[in-house]
């Protein structure tokens, strides 16, 4: 059963008549009539009585009549649904993530991606090794693209595009004897209880330097994957931790204070180099950019 042949039943169901319905679906008489022949020879039962100068439909006809409709009705509305999405991206895109994501607003940005591409799987991926894993997945072609926190690309096969950045700042308990200072040096954590971040990490790495430099060598205390764990550390005083700004000013009731001289974390999207990545990536980078706040 084709659905041409129910459109041409219905069509000679209006109509009780073949010559009338051919002209109006625009069809020679003879396809029309052999069209409802083989269909009621499909359904094994007459659809019309011939019997009479004007064709009637029989009880069977009756029956079926509504049910070509609905058919035909849903049909339509298949196609119609079909063609909203005519042009619209469709594929998935994989994106790592980090524990901050700065100023930018990464939730809404999805939220208005899938709304306008709702074709399109996004595939948000975490990594326990931070940027570092993310910048080899990239490398290797296992993430199209991934927010990593570091200054620069670590190998030409890596594309960097910044979107933000802000300073840094360490973060203690208000009765710490640091948190009445203006700044604090990476120097004056000496042999304190320190807060790390894992290995791999766009942050650690930063504050690995900037100790190397400082010739300071805190004590690593406690080394955790989540800003909120380390919070919660601070907060019962078993140690000091620096994080971004955007970071700290989640926890009011820690005190933060900046760093002296100043450091900055960097927000980066990364993608492969040579490679514009398909138009959904593309639009996805659009879209993100576009949630950057100052």
């Amino acid at each position: 059963m084709e659905l041409r042949q129910l459109e041409y039943f219905v069509a000679v169901s209006t109509e009780l008549s073949y010559s009338r319905a051919a002209q109006r679906i625009h069809v020679v008489q003879s396809a029309l009539s052999a069209a409802v022949a083989k269909l009621e020879k499909e359904l094994g039962v007459e659809l019309f009585d011939r019997a009479r100068r004007q064709i009637a439909l029989t009880a069977a006809g009756e029956a079926f009549l509504q049910e070509a409709r609905n058919v035909i009705l849903a049909t339509q509305r298949a196609r119609s649904t079909a063609q909203d999405y005519r042009g619209q991206l469709a594929g998935t895109v994989t994106i790592g993530t980090l524990m901050s994501w700065g100023t930018l607003d990464l939730a809404t940005a999805l939220e208005e991606f899938r709304g306008r591409n709702p074709l399109v799987s996004v595939r948000l991926r975490q990594s326990l090794t931070g940027s570092a894993g993310h910048l080899e997945a990239i490398a290797a072609g296992r993430m199209d693209l991934a927010l990593v926190s570091t200054p620069s690309p670590p190998s030409s096969q890596v594309n960097l595009l910044r979107l933000t950045e802000e300073p840094m700042v360490f973060v203690c308990d208000p009765e710490h004897p640091l948190a009445d200072r203006r700044r604090v040096q990476l120097s004056d954590l000496d042999g304190a209880d320190f807060i790390h971040f894992p290995q791999g990490w766009g942050i650690r790495k930063r504050l690995d330097t900037g100790f190397a430099d400082a010739g300071a060598r805190p004590v690593n205390a406690y080394e955790v994957a989540d800003y909120a764990i380390a919070a919660e550390l601070v907060r019962h005083r078993l140690a000091t931790t620096v994080l971004p700004t955007s970071a700290a000013d989640r926890f009011p009731d820690l005190h933060a204070v900046p760093l002296h001289p100043s450091m900055t974390w960097t927000l980066s999207l990364a993608s492969a180099s040579g490679q514009s990545g398909s138009r959904a990536v593309r639009a996805l980078v659009d879209t993100i950019t576009r949630h950057v706040g100052s």
